[in-house]
This record gives structure tokens, C-alpha cells and sequence, in this order.
């Protein structure tokens, strides 16, 4: 699997003059193939290929006086962002034709020039890292890397990036290998997860409290955004309030980041299963009112991606339960709808049912997330086990469930083998 290796460089004076030439120049060639692709198609002319742009925003252009200093970037950096541009048109295509999944995406805009800028250099850039750990880049020397671990093997890309805070970090995409855990017992150590606020993550045996990493700062933050918006627009004052903003920001965001990594990777040691709740995190936030600024503070959809790939990589089982499944109102001993129902009880944190139970509103929601979870990975096992090498249905199918006619009965030797399921013939 691809993994992302994200470490803090510190170029030089001189070389941060250089990077800031190259994400320039990227951005040039960005607007420029994107109003060559807009002309095209108001004027109902074919779509240019990757070829005839490169030809005209990059090769063209460098001839040309308004365009010349195109030549003092690496020209990989340059096709890497027509590719980019390539990219995006194919994500719209598909997002509007619906073969892509996820939320609908809109055509690529004009880039402008922002506090976060990047750059891409491939394997055809021949960027290398040198035996003293530096990072070797094309036409802008060799920047110091801290590397906080070791790579596990050669890298493909790498990413560098300035963010609104005015640090560089170079991105590297290396292949990894899968590490599976040793596996656990999975009835003793499965446990679901409710996401919520009063409590970050409710699991079986314990409760992972919440941080508030926004709301600890806020009153900090307040009083850096109140200093620049008294700043003269374009003064030197402004540039250095605005960083000291960004600065705050980008502390609330590692914290969160390495509270996620830190929380995730213990579920992934102590559970064979983990069984989270699907939800709507970007709703929540809009139709909360006051409430959504906590519930992007929590970030519990970045927290349920980072499991689930966790998982992943470790040889864990990691199911999502529907966000229609009523996990708060169902009584976890009776199965009866006898719990707080709607947004005006959310208060309600301990209720007891008709069966004389008392629950804690978390605790029962962590249960029946977790009964929930096990049928779902039951009924993935055995759907698994209905399939064969080719990801066919090994059993034949009935009449009324996608067919018409009843397929005749294959003996196991149709099957390469014996009686049993594994036999060498019938794998390849």
C-alpha cells in the first residue's frame, strides 16, 4: 500500500526564493491550460489533449517574452501541474456522470496565490536524497530535511509545501508493506465506538475524553484576529498578524492530529474489531447552530478515516453501522424503542427503559453499535465465503434472485479439485 511520509524542511534564504519562483510558475501554467480549455469549449472546439497544452503553455510560452522565465523552474514541476489540471477535469467528468463516488465535484478554478502552496516533483525530476539526509531538488539545491523516522523504502514523489504558518514540509510517497498484529480473541476485544461531544469516543471498557483543542485556544485566537483586523491592508503589521494567526491555527491543528494518531493506534493494539457509527459529520456542523463549532472541533470524520486505514494496514476489521441505526434510543438488554428521541433530549444522558434497565446514554449506544457491528461483519464473512478466487458466487443461484433459470449443480471437480474449497488446482 502507498503510505505519505510528512517531514519538516528548512530551506535556505536563497532556496525559499527558489520555491517561491516554482510555485509560481506552477500556478501560471495552471491558469494558462485552464483558459486554453475554457476558450475550447466556448468556441465548441475539441477538448486539447495534455500533449497540445504542454506544447503551447509551456514549451511556446518559454520563447516568448512575457513568458520566459518559465525556463528558470524545473520543467517537471511544470508538466507535473498540466497533469494535475488532467486530473481534475477527469474527477469532474466522473463525479458528473456519477462512476465516481463521493460528493459531487465542480470543474477546476483559477488558482490564485494563497498562504498554502505546493509543488510536485516525480521520479523524472530526479530529485535524491543525498548520504547526508538532505533533500536534492532540481534547480534549487539541497534543503535540509528533519527526519523524524526512516523511510521504508525509495520514494516516488515528493510534495513540497509551504503552509499559511511559513513552514515547509517535504511530502513523501514511498510503498509499504501491510504489518498485521497478532490477532486477538475477537468476542473479548471487539468494541464499538459512538462518536459524540460531551464525550470524544465511548468504547467498551473506557471513554476517550474530549480535548478541545480549538476551544482552549479561542480566547488567544480572538485577540490575534481582532489585532489584524486593525491592521492597514498591505502594511508590514498586517503580513506579521496574519502569520501569528496562522501560527495558532497550526498548533490546533497538529495537536488534533497527533491526539487522532495516538487514540487511533491504541484501538487498532487492543481490539480485533472496531465498529464505528457512519456519520453525517459535514450536517451535524451546518445544523447544530451553536453546536457546530464543537463539532468541527471534534474532527470525528478525520478520526474514522485514520481507524479504517489503520485497520487496514494492521489486519483489523473495521465495520461501518449505519447512520440511520437508532444506536441512543434501542435498549441494548430488550431490543424496545424506549430512549430519547429528537435534538430537544440530547440532555438526556441517563434514561431507563420499560424492562426496569437503566443506561447510560453513551455506554448503551457503544453496545448496540457493537451487536450491530458483529452481524455486519458476520454477514461480510459469509458473503466472502460464497465467493471464489474470480469474486464469483461459488453456490449456484436461485431462481427469483437475479435469474430467471435455475444454473445447473457443478460437481467439485468443476472446480479443479476435490471436496475441498482450498485445493491448490483451484486457486489460479
Amino acid at each position: 500500500m502507498k503510505l505519505r511520509y510528512n517531514m519538516r524542511v528548512y530551506p535556505s534564504p536563497s532556496q525559499c526564493v527558489e520555491l517561491a519562483k516554482a510555485f509560481g510558475c506552477a500556478r501560471v501554467v495552471w491558469n494558462d491550460g485552464l483558459r486554453l480549455r475554457r476558450d475550447a469549449y466556448a468556441q465548441g472546439l475539441p477538448r486539447p489533449k495534455a500533449a497540445e497544452l504542454s506544447k503551447q503553455v509551456i514549451t511556446e510560452a518559454k520563447k516568448t517574452p512575457e513568458r520566459a522565465w518559465l525556463g528558470q523552474v524545473s520543467a517537471v514541476v511544470l508538466q507535473q501541474s498540466l497533469r494535475d489540471l488532467e486530473t481534475a477535469y477527469s474527477n469532474f467528468f466522473a463525479s458528473k456522470d456519477g462512476s465516481r463516488k463521493g460528493q459531487k465535484m465542480g470543474p477546476p478554478r483559477m488558482k490564485k496565490k494563497t498562504s498554502r502552496q505546493a509543488i510536485r516533483f516525480t521520479a523524472n525530476a530526479r530529485f535524491s536524497i543525498t548520504p547526508g539526509g538532505e533533500l536534492r531538488l532540481p534547480k534549487i539545491g539541497d534543503i535540509a530535511v528533519r527526519w523524524s523516522r526512516p523511510l521504508p523504502s525509495d520514494p516516488s514523489s515528493v510534495t513540497v509545501i509551504k503552509d499559511p504558518a511559513d513552514r515547509y514540509f517535504a511530502s513523501f510517497v514511498v510503498e509499504a508493506d501491510d504489518k498485521p498484529l497478532p490477532e486477538l480473541d475477537p468476542e473479548e476485544t471487539d468494541t464499538g465506538i459512538d462518536l459524540g461531544l460531551s464525550s470524544y469516543a465511548v468504547l467498551r471498557g473506557r471513554k476517550i475524553a474530549s480535548p478541545k483543542f480549538f476551544r482552549r485556544q479561542e480566547r488567544k485566537l480572538k485577540r490575534a484576529q481582532r489585532k489584524l483586523s486593525r491592521c492597514q491592508k498591505g502594511s508590514n503589521n498586517r503580513r506579521k498578524a496574519k502569520l501569528a494567526v496562522a501560527k495558532i491555527h497550526a498548533r490546533i491543528a497538529d495537536q488534533r492530529r497527533d491526539f487522532i494518531e495516538q487514540e487511533t493506534i491504541q484501538v487498532v493494539r487492543e481490539s480485533q474489531a472496531a465498529y464505528v457509527e457512519e456519520l453525517n459529520v459535514k450536517g451535524m456542523g451546518t445544523r447544530r447552530g451553536k453546536l457546530g463549532k464543537s463539532v468541527h472541533d471534534q474532527s470525528l470524520g478525520m478520526f474514522a478515516r485514520t481507524l479504517e486505514a489503520k485497520c487496514a494496514r494492521y489486519g483489523r476489521i473495521f465495520v461501518k453501522v449505519s447512520r440511520w441505526f437508532p444506536s441512543t434510543q434501542l435498549c441494548s438488554r430488550c431490543g424496545a424503542l424506549t430512549g430519547p428521541k429528537g435534538r430537544d433530549q440530547l440532555h438526556i444522558r441517563t434514561w431507563t427503559c420499560d424492562c426496569g434497565t437503566t443506561h447510560d446514554r453513551d455506554e448503551n449506544a457503544e453496545a448496540n453499535i457493537r451487536a450491530a457491528g458483529r452481524k455486519l461483519a458476520a454477514e461480510m464473512r459469509r458473503e466472502a465465503e460464497r465467493q471464489n478466487v474470480c469474486g464469483e458466487h461459488v453456490r449456484p443461484r436461485q431462481p427469483g434472485r437475479g435469474s430467471s433459470k435455475q444454473e445447473p449443480t457443478r460437481s467439485p471437480a468443476a472446480y479443479g479439485g476435490g471436496a475441498g474449497g482450498n485445493h491448490p488446482a483451484s486457486v489460479g
